[in-house]
């Protein structure tokens, strides 16, 4: 496993992370507890969950119970942000509702500090420096030891490093957004502002829902325990006729160069000086397997400029 630092902070992360989310949600703690040691035992030390993800609580929670002495091998990263109630009231980045929420994730967790704090969405109703001085205060404290956002616009980074850097208080060092070979749209704005701020990038979605295994067949129904079978939403999302059009280029591409797609996915992204980490989730722990294997194989520039003309085909 090879690891690259994230961002401009001096926090080292695996060049796979491991993407928490089916755990209490496709699988159970059990089955979670086999990918997350195997996980740790190829090499992967970023492990991402989210307050909400596993039905609200219930990923944070497993992550607690598996992890026991394990988790001094890993860096942890959560989220806040989205809503952990029905009724809309437990969200947002205000100070109160961070400081609360924090707390309840460190419970979860059953740890002293959460290596990656990020906010997993924009609060509208919550001024920026409220939400970054809160932020700070964790830091301070030492619950938290370094901060991100996710699905932030280009805009809305811009403003909290900008403002971070006149407060000299604590700022993020990390974006978590949607790219892959499918969806690149964070290619005009984000990207060119994540760099110009000095931030790494955590891609989710890294292949597609599945799309980028080669798990799933144009006009043919999804395999009982996918992703795009558990989530219709998903699976609507990338199964449009322009985005098989781009995996059939893909595949000649891999045909002709002797790779599979799962490779060219991890490759192409991780040919990108921003990336820090390719989060993937999995279910089963052959997938993790398979993800550092296919991250383990290296591409030739040759190979990048052959997969960014297949895209730009599309």
């Amino acid at each position: 496993m090879k690891f690259r630092n994230l961002g401009k902070s001096n926090l080292p992360v695996s060049e796979v992370g491991l993407g928490c989310n089916n755990f209490g949600m496709l699988i159970d703690l059990e089955e979670s507890r086999k990918v997350i040691h195997k996980a740790i035992d190829l090499g992967i030390t970023l492990f991402d969950t989210a307050d909400i993800y596993g039905n609200r609580g219930g990923s944070e929670t497993i992550l607690g119970r598996v992890l026991g002495t394990r988790r001094k091998d890993i860096i942890l990263a959560t989220k806040v942000g989205k809503p952990m109630d029905d009724a809309g009231k437990m969200k947002g980045a205000s100070r109160s509702y961070i400081l609360s929420e924090v707390e309840a994730s460190l419970r979860r967790l059953q740890t002293d500090w959460i290596d990656l704090y990020q906010i997993h969405e924009p609060d509208p109703l919550t001024p920026i420096e409220e939400t970054l001085r809160a932020l700070d205060d964790l830091v301070r404290q030492g619950k938290v030891r370094y901060l991100g956002c996710s699905n932030f616009s280009a805009q809305n980074v811009a403003e909290a490093c900008q403002l971070s850097g006149e407060l000299k208080i604590s700022g993020f060092v990390s974006c978590q957004d949607q790219y892959n070979l499918l969806v690149r749209s964070i290619e005009q704005e984000l990207l060119p502002a994540m760099e110009s701020h000095k931030l790494g990038l955590l891609p989710f979605f890294p292949l597609a829902g599945g799309m980028l295994t080669g798990k799933y067949k144009r006009s043919e129904e999804p395999a009982k325990g996918t992703r795009f079978a558990a989530w219709k939403d998903l699976a609507r999302r990338y199964d449009t006729e322009a985005n098989w059009n781009t995996v059939e280029r893909l595949d000649r591409l891999c045909a002709e160069r002797g790779y599979s797609i799962l490779e060219v996915a991890f490759g192409w992204l991780l040919s990108k000086p921003v990336v820090a980490s390719v989060i993937a989730g999995a279910t089963k722990p052959e997938q993790v397997d398979m993800n550092v294997r296919a991250a383990d194989c290296r591409m030739s520039p040759e190979d990048i400029t052959a997969i960014e003309s297949r895209l730009d085909e599309c």
